[in-house]
């Protein structure tokens, strides 16, 4: 089984409640899930999944000193693991930040420098890094996540994110 990053934009009141109430919240994300049986726009969409690249993109921006953490979330919401990890969020204000450097970001400046020895060092999963090319895997999901967040800023959303 493999493990993907799950994202999902939050009202400020929603966050509120889920706040209070970690089990809503987990079926609130179940919901949603289900509910989006086809792909909207990432800037439209409530869930976004960075499938697998979660932990190469953490690497990656954690590597460029990106001021939040969009991989694994800030605050815990809840101590019960939705997936691998209990699940971690992020403020409105902490949204708007991480869309306006990721708006500044490109993949490109991501992995320029980066050998993929350093991911097979990290132990960066899944472990694939064996060619230059496998730093060009995460790259399509970049740009859809920079535009999810975008969204969700625009929204004046939180995010609650975790690895299922």
């Amino acid at each position: 089984m493999s493990m993907n990053g799950e994202y999902l934009r939050v009202t400020p009141a929603e966050l509120d409640r889920a706040l209070t109430d970690p089990a809503w919240a987990w079926d609130l994300a179940a919901a949603i899930q289900d509910a989006q049986v086809s792909e909207p726009a990432p800037a439209e969409a409530r869930h976004f999944t960075t499938h697998q690249t979660w932990h190469m993109l953490g690497f990656l921006l954690k590597r460029s000193a990106f001021p939040v953490d969009i991989v694994h979330g800030e605050e815990t919401l809840a101590a019960d693991d939705w997936g691998y990890e209990p699940p971690r969020y992020l403020t409105p204000d902490r949204v708007r930040l991480a869309a306006e450097v990721l708006q500044r970001t490109t993949y490109d400046q991501l992995i320029q420098g980066v050998d993929p020895s350093e991911l097979t060092k990290a132990e960066i999963y899944p472990d694939i890094w064996d060619s230059s090319d496998s730093l060009e895997w995460a790259g399509d999901l970049f740009t859809p996540l920079s535009e999810f967040f975008r969204g969700a800023a625009s929204a004046g959303d939180a995010m609650l994110l975790w690895i299922d």
